[in-house]
C-alpha cells in the first residue's frame, strides 16, 4: 500500500498490524549521457514500491534528493548537503514515529547517501521509543549482486552502471536514450570538487559502459531486487 495514495483512516487501521514502513530515497543527478537523471529515485522507489505489494506493507513516498555535490557540474543535477539530507531523513522519520510507527526500512538508490544513511539509522535506533531502522542498497542484495557479476562482470562500474540503466529502461521504455559513446569509462579515482569529477570523467559515467543494459536484464535485475527486499524486510520485522 502507498502512503500517498491512501487515507489517514486506512493507515490507522495498518498500524493495529504493522509498525513498519519501507522508505524509498534516492537522488536527481548525471548517470552519464545515456542514463537518466532520475534514475536513483527512479529504482529505488519502483524496488519499493513492488516490495512493499508482495509484502502488504505500507510504502512511503520517495525522498528523491540526496547527497551528490559531486555531480553537480552536470546540467540538472541536484544535492542536499548531508546535514540537510540528515535532517530531511530525520523530520520523516519523526513524522511517521508520531503516528505509530517504529520500524523504518529504507530502500537506498545512491551510493552518495549510504555514509549518511548509516549514521542516520543508528541515531535512530539509540532515541527513545523503541525505534529500529535499517538501510539497504538495491544493488547489494545477495541475487541482485550476484546477478550483476554475471551479466556485466568488470564492466559494471560504479556510477552510470548498466545494471541500474538496465532496471531504468525496463521500467520506462518509453525513456530509453541511445549510447553516445562505446567502451569502459575511466575506473574510479580521487576527486576534490564537482570540477574535478568532471575533468576525470567528462560523460559522468565511472568504469562502467552501460551500452551492455537492456531492458530484458533490468527486468531480471528488478526482479531479483525485489526478492532481496521481500526476503530482507520479513526479516527485519521479524527482530
Amino acid at each position: 500500500m502507498r502512503l500517498d495514495l491512501a487515507t489517514w483512516p486506512e493507515i490507522d487501521a495498518y498500524l493495529t498490524r504493522s509498525t513498519g514502513i519501507l522508505i524509498p530515497v534516492g537522488s536527481t543527478e548525471q548517470h552519464g549521457p545515456s542514463g537518466l537523471i532520475g534514475t536513483d529515485s527512479l529504482c529505488a522507489e519502483a524496488i519499493a514500491q513492488a516490495a512493499a505489494t508482495r509484502l502488504a506493507a505500507l510504502v512511503g513516498p520517495v525522498l528523491p534528493v540526496g547527497v551528490a555535490e559531486h555531480h553537480l557540474a552536470f546540467a540538472g543535477s541536484l544535492s542536499f548537503s548531508r546535514e540537510t539530507f540528515l535532517a530531511a531523513m530525520n523530520d520523516y522519520a519523526q513524522s511517521l514515529r508520531r503516528h505509530g510507527f517504529r520500524a523504518f526500512y529504507v530502500v537506498n538508490g545512491h551510493g552518495g547517501n549510504i555514509a549518511a544513511l548509516r549514521e542516520w539509522a543508528k541515531t535512530s535506533e539509540a532515541g527513545e521509543g523503541g525505534v529500529r531502522a535499517r538501510a539497504v542498497n538495491w544493488w547489494m542484495g545477495r541475487r541482485t549482486a550476484a546477478l550483476r557479476r554475471e551479466l556485466y562482470g568488470d564492466r559494471e562500474g560504479v556510477h552510470a552502471t548498466p545494471s541500474e540503466i538496465a532496471v531504468t529502461q525496463h521500467l520506462f521504455p518509453a525513456a530509453i536514450k541511445s549510447m553516445p559513446t562505446e567502451g569502459v569509462a575511466p575506473a574510479a579515482q580521487s576527486y576534490r570538487s564537482p570540477e574535478e569529477y568532471r575533468a576525470r570523467y567528462p560523460d559522468g559515467r565511472v568504469g562502467s559502459d552501460p551500452a551492455l543494459a537492456t531492458p530484458a536484464h533490468g527486468a531480471a535485475i528488478f526482479a531479483s531486487a525485489v526478492e532481496d527486499v521481500v526476503e530482507d524486510y520479513a526479516q527485519f520485522l521479524a527482530g
